[in-house]
């Protein structure tokens, strides 16, 4: 093929990218405007009519945060209960989440599992579990089992174990099986292949996925407590919802949800990096 044929078919498929692109951005602007107009239209008032009123509440609460700063110490304070529990149901949802994950994984991975004829169905349930928001089962949940942090730990761990099963298998799937191989050479059975030949190859990501994680999950705590889940979600609504006068009550909890994630999410990335690069930071 000379040259110039070479040229003209590349400048011929750059063009039909180009064509393909510009459809699909004018597609996509096309629906994201159709799908506001129709939410606008739905909602009780007009975005546009209520622009001009979004900045009236963080006004209003940094407002009286300034003008009552010095509460804002003793709310900490008092909050730091609500703050322990939210860090408790989050580790503790984590903890369950990804060890149903783990589990997940070793089931949903092609020459790891134990079963290769399930490998389709444990996908389809951490798809599922993935699938379904955490609030969605918080809601279910607190409407059989009632109020506090049993239903927020029951949700989280169910939607992270559909994200960890996914993310592990991940990890499994670039595993290297000649040791696993090896241990069936000699006789081993699958949970001794399992956890002498994989185990200590995908701990490190593991446990560098299970800590960003804790890092989504106490967010997701904190959300959830708006619902009547508990913890620290649950105070900053009460402050929320009683309004003008309990706003640096409201400001107070943001400062310590603000701190504790920022304190967490410093941690965790420490341990990640030295889990899987083995660097000092």
């Amino acid at each position: 093929m000379a040259l110039a044929d070479i040229q003209h078919d590349y400048l011929a498929l750059t063009r039909r990218r180009r064509i393909y692109g510009g459809l699909l951005v004018v597609i996509f602007v096309a629906m994201m405007v159709s799908g506001f107009r129709v939410a606008d239209g739905r909602n009780a008032g007009g975005f546009w009519q209520g622009l001009h009123q979004v900045g009236d509440f963080p006004a209003a609460l940094i407002g009286e945060a300034i003008e009552k700063a010095g509460n804002l110490p003793g709310h900490m304070v008092n909050a730091i209960p609500a703050m322990i529990e939210t860090l408790n149901i989050a580790i503790v949802a984590t903890l369950l989440g990804c060890m149903a994950g783990g589990a997940l994984a070793m089931a949903a991975t092609r020459g790891l599992a134990r079963w290769p004829r399930l490998v389709p169905v444990a996908r389809r349930v951490s798809d599922l579990f993935r699938a379904i928001p955490e609030i969605v089962i918080a809601l279910i949940l607190i409407f059989i089992l009632g109020g506090g942090p049993v239903p927020a730990v029951i949700a989280i761990a169910i939607h992270t174990a559909g994200a960890m099963g996914k993310l592990f298998s991940e990890v499994n799937e670039n595993v290297d099986l000649k040791p696993v191989e090896g241990l069936a050479s000699v006789g081993a059975n699958w949970s001794q292949r399992i956890w002498l030949g994989v185990i200590p190859q995908v701990a490190p990501n593991y446990l560098s996925y299970g800590l960003l994680r804790l890092e989504v999950n106490i967010r997701a705590s904190a959300i959830l407590g708006f619902v009547g889940a508990g913890g620290i979600g649950y105070e900053l609504r009460n402050a929320m919802t009683f309004g003008q006068g309990k706003f640096d009550q409201a400001a107070a909890i943001f400062l310590m949800l603000f701190a504790t994630i920022v304190v967490v999410d410093q941690i965790s990335g420490v341990a990640r990096n030295r889990l899987t690069h083995g660097a000092r930071v």
